[in-house]
């Protein structure tokens, strides 16, 4: 199986492109479409929804992620081997999904090399087509990275900050996802269950409950989400939107009370 996860849209013909390239060097593949409708440029926010669909992916599992501000310059394109592959700029879109696949070997694509395998040129703006998704086409056929990649260390490729930060108790947190709903996902996972949440630069402190229905409608709260990351919403509304928050954007939180 191998899953997409793009900021390309659906309006142009770029998704099928990408997906009619990887299916004639692999035409019995699996391509699964997680979403294309990541914010433009937001490595962030692509990292996070990657790191969703890995965790519950089976192993061997191919992720091939294009999120890629930086196509055509000198940033690397790269496979990462572990439990589940990851096909990706090397931009820090694999730094979550990394937390979950257990590393073992990291290559960077030759592009000389993989135009042997797809037999047309590759365009200076669009890898997904020419680089990424044959790549993980290839991956998936059961063709080594070693016939069109070469070995460079796991530690070379490049991280996101995505270490919540602390200054006298109170959490500095970065917003990395805004779902459909408006519901704003904060990089603080494992944060016990506390009372309430403080939020020091909206003068506000909401209630810390499991379910939105908790609250009366278009009222604010903090809870685990699905994703086990602290999540501030507004039950039946949105808390993206009432708060004037966007992904990477810094909040300063403050659990109170609780375990």
């Amino acid at each position: 199986m191998i899953t997409l996860t793009t900021d390309f849209g659906l309006r142009g013909p770029y998704v099928g492109e990408m997906k009619a390239a990887m299916l004639r060097i692999n035409p019995e593949a699996i391509i699964v479409d997680v979403s294309h409708s990541i914010t433009r440029h937001s490595v962030l926010e692509g990292s996070f929804v990657m790191e969703q669909v890995v965790k519950y992916s089976p192993a061997g599992t191919v992720h091939v992620g294009v999120i890629d501000p930086g196509v055509g310059t000198e940033r690397r394109a790269v496979i990462i081997e572990g439990e589940q592959w990851l096909v990706v700029p090397d931009n820090g879109l694999a730094t979550l999904p990394l937390e979950h696949i257990n590393t073992r070997r990291v290559w960077t694509i030759d592009f000389e090399r993989i135009k042997r395998f797809t037999g047309w040129g590759i365009s200076s703006t669009f890898h997904g087509r020419d680089v990424f998704g044959p790549a993980g086409a290839l991956i998936e056929k059961g063709v080594s990275p070693e016939e069109f990649a070469d070995e460079v260390p796991p530690d070379s490729l490049t991280r996101l900050d995505v270490e919540p930060g602390e200054e006298g108790g109170v959490w500095l947190l970065k917003v990395v996802y805004v779902d459909d709903f408006g519901n704003v996902i904060l990089n603080l996972k494992n944060h016990g269950r506390p009372q309430e949440v403080k939020l020091p630069d909206f003068s506000l402190e909401i209630p810390y409950l499991v379910a939105y229905g908790q609250v009366k409608p278009g009222e604010l709260l903090a809870l685990p989400g699905s994703h086990d990351y602290l999540e501030i919403a507004v039950n039946q509304g949105s808390a993206a939107q009432k708060l004037g928050l966007k992904v990477g954007d810094t909040v300063r939180v403050k659990l109170i009370g609780g375990d």
